[in-house]
């Protein structure tokens, strides 16, 4: 539609009809109409309102979305479509790694694939836009919404939020994207406690260094809406926050787009304590421009009487509406309102061979070998007994919580996986032990007593299951265990205060590592949990995460060395959980492990762990041994006109070729304000052959310096750098230059 024919369309709106655009009401609205009351006397609104609301929340399927479209649109006097928005964040129905394990791949052109995939699959399902990415920065692992974010490190989370953005969106073709939502806007991954919407409290420059590039790349991307996060920022609800909303979002960084709140956010700044009642939270967050309230009826009952009786201007709801049909009109839906949904299209389109090629090759780059004792991988098949044991041994819960459209039966398990490689002879399997010990919080999921007694085994089973384990074992040359998380521990309100294996597990761990056979560890989970004990029992550890579709297929073709593992880890993996919130890139203090001036004990370190990571951000093993040397600089000062150029040896000492992320790190030695010991500044993933060498470069420019100054002025100051490049945040190699 023209502009000018859009610009008439909002004029000849009625008030109540402008503020329909602004509400979002899930799937149970629009059902036959017996079956709709229910919803609409929950939330205290009628079928009116429903039959105006703009948009639609998490209903997928062609059928179901042009069905309900097209109903909508028989009630339509100006016959607006609806937008259809939904939870898609890493796969639709071809399931990719959860984004920890995506950011682990370090390969953002792969997971721009990976999304383009993503939306092709949606938009045959008829969905519109989608919540995604999720680029919160989080460095604290006991927060369950680890497992949507890439991890810890602003400048990576920015790589991979562009990927995301440029994947989902395309060139906007119909059959080939959706319109982006990034979220959570802003600083979410911060809550105090690690516990899921909680309470956010820092400075700004903090905000601004750490956790607004991700967000600044999606929009800077072309991100068509963003969604505000539960938590405060400077003791003020986000969905309510003026200053993140319009000052930053909306005039620094020029958004035009939707600003939508996350379910039920406008309600609960009465909860906050900054609102009394739906009236106020309804002026705070149209006045902070959040365009659409999703599923409360503050917007459908409070707007119009704000407006009458003067208290807000109308024009706050005609810019409001105007941007969501705006948001429309660049998906085509007056041209078009059932877009490309289409039932043929889902037939075809949905888990296609090529789909699943294409999952198994980002699993296989997202998982991260984290030990390989004595170099017991890759196994040989066919030439040792292997027993795989474990709850997840051949389990197809590996798609994560936030898979919603997925389907479990799609799923390689890595029994499947491990069969592709082995003869039965060589392959025995069985769970060993439960997954958890108590299920009684599948409760708070509507768990009946009687199905968590089906889902948990009997003390008979147990028994049965550790015996058969044992006698496996015995016979076995090589074990692996398949263990991790429960789904539900993980993922939006699954905050923990214990991140380590469930005990039932470690127990089980126990019993079998007695016997002295050769073990590998393949760890499946949303987060990074606590290894300490299993790194010094076990020979090999495999990070899998949720691995998504192909996830048995991906790990088996690492433990038989199909695939050489390059993915890196882009969140650190405590010793224990006391050392959280922890992150490579923490500031310098007046007392460092390391001081030179102060005696042992009165230094800023635990005495009862120590104060790095088990394993840190950006590492990762592989099958070669690859070395670093000779790192060498252009010049030993950079200027405005003149660049540095910093170059080191890589090189591959065995006899299988490699993939190596090569990482550079900058330290700004002497500041207006304190700075990082370290911050990543750009990576190469290099493929190297057997037995070569291979010089990686890195330009080093002014711009790649600059941070929030003591005046808040994003700047760079002149003095003594340190440039680090290695294999990871801890292994690198030093050299200094200066800035002039």
């Amino acid at each position: 539609m023209k502009q000018e024919n859009l610009k008439a369309l909002l004029n000849s709106l009625t008030l109540q009809e402008k503020i329909g655009q602004l509400i979002q009401l899930s799937g149970d609205f629009f059902a036959a109409d017996q079956l709709a009351v229910g919803p609409q006397k929950k939330l205290g609104i009628n079928q009116e309102i429903v039959q105006q609301v703009g948009s639609v929340l998490n209903i997928v399927g062609a059928e179901k979305t042009k069905s309900i479209q097209e109903t909508y649109l028989g009630n339509s006097r100006h016959k607006i479509p609806l937008l259809f928005m939904a939870d898609i964040i890493y796969g639709y129905r071809t399931i990719f790694p959860i984004p920890l394990g995506l950011g682990a791949t370090w390969n953002p052109a792969l997971v721009e694939k990976a999304y383009s995939v993503l939306a092709k699959e949606s938009s045959a399902a008829g969905a519109h836009v989608t919540f995604a990415p999720m680029v919160d920065l989080v460095r604290d692992a006991r927060w369950g919404r680890c497992l949507e974010s890439t991890g810890e490190d602003a400048f990576l989370n920015a790589k991979f939020s562009t990927a995301m953005v440029n994947g989902i969106q395309g060139d906007f073709s119909p059959e080939e994207s959706l319109a982006s939502c990034v979220k959570h806007f802003a600083a979410y991954g911060a809550g105090e406690g690690g516990r899921e919407y909680n309470t956010v409290d820092m400075s700004e420059r903090r905000l601004r260094e750490d956790y607004l590039p991700a967000y600044q790349a999606a929009v800077d991307a072309g991100a068509k809406l963003v969604m505000t996060s539960f938590n405060t920022y400077d003791g003020v609800p986000v969905t309510g926050n003026e200053f993140l909303l319009k000052d930053i979002l909306r005039t620094e960084w020029g958004f035009e787009g939707v600003i939508i709140s996350d379910y039920a956010a406008i309600q609960e700044l009465i909860a906050h304590g900054v609102a009394a009642d739906d009236r106020e939270a309804t002026k705070l967050a149209i006045e902070a421009t959040t365009d659409i309230d999703m599923k409360t009826a503050c917007y459908a009952k409070q707007l119009e009487p704000l407006v009458n009786q003067g208290e807000i201007s109308e024009k706050l709801i005609d810019e409001a509406v105007w941007r969501v049909l705006q948001l429309k009109n660049d998906l085509g839906l007056f041209e078009n309102p059932y877009r490309s949904a289409s039932k043929k299209r889902e037939d075809h389109e949905l888990l296609t061979p090529k789909n699943r090629e294409l999952a198994r090759k980002v699993t296989s780059e997202a998982l991260v070998l984290l030990q390989n004792k004595n170099d017991l991988l890759p196994l040989t098949p066919n030439k040792d007994k292997i027993l795989l044991v474990g709850p997840y041994s051949d389990n197809p819960e590996l798609i994560g919580l936030w898979a919603v459209h997925g389907k479990k039966e799609d799923t390689i398990t890595i029994k499947r996986g491990f069969e592709t490689y082995l003869n039965s002879e060589f392959l025995s399997q069985t769970a060993g032990c439960d997954l958890l010990s108590d299920y009684q919080f599948l409760g708070e999921f509507g768990a009946t007593k009687d199905v968590i007694s089906q889902i948990q085994m009997s003390d008979a089973e147990k028994v049965r299951q550790l015996e058969k384990a044992t006698a496996l074992a015995k016979d076995a040359d090589v074990i692996v265990f398949a263990m991790g998380e429960h789904t539900l521990q993980s993922g939006e309100a699954g905050s923990r205060t214990d991140i380590t294996l469930p005990a039932i597990q470690k127990e089980f761990l126990a019993e079998l590592t007695a016997l002295g056979k050769k073990t590998v560890l393949v760890v499946i989970s949303g987060r990074p949990l606590v290894l300490t004990e299993e790194s010094e029992k076990m020979d090999a550890i495999i990070q899998a995460w949720f691995p998504g579709t192909e996830g048995g297929h991906a790990i088996a073709d690492i433990i038989f060395g199909k695939t050489n593992p390059s993915g890196r880890l882009s969140m650190s993996f405590p010793y224990t959980v006391g050392q959280l919130p922890l992150y490579y890139n923490e500031f310098t203090t007046g007392r460092p492990l390391d001081s030179k001036t102060h005696s042992g004990r009165f230094v800023s370190k635990y005495i009862d762990s120590p104060n790095e990571a088990l394993f840190p951000f950006g590492f990762g093993l592989s099958f070669s041994k690859v070395e670093y040397t000779n790192l060498s600089l252009s010049s030993a000062e950079l200027t405005e006109n003149k660049p540095l150029e910093a170059s080191i040896v890589v090189e591959n000492k065995a006899n299988r070729a490699t993939t190596e992320t090569v990482q550079l790190y900058i330290q700004d030695l002497v500041g207006s304000v304190v700075r990082p010991v370290k911050e990543l500044k750009a990576f190469q993933k290099v493929h190297l052959s057997a037995n070569s060498q291979q010089t990686v470069s890195f330009t080093i420019t002014k711009d790649m310096l600059r941070y929030y100054t003591k005046s808040m002025k994003f700047d760079v100051e002149t003095g003594d750098f340190n440039l680090y490049i290695g294999g990871n945040s801890r292994d690198v190699i030093r050299a200094e230059f200066i800035l002039k």
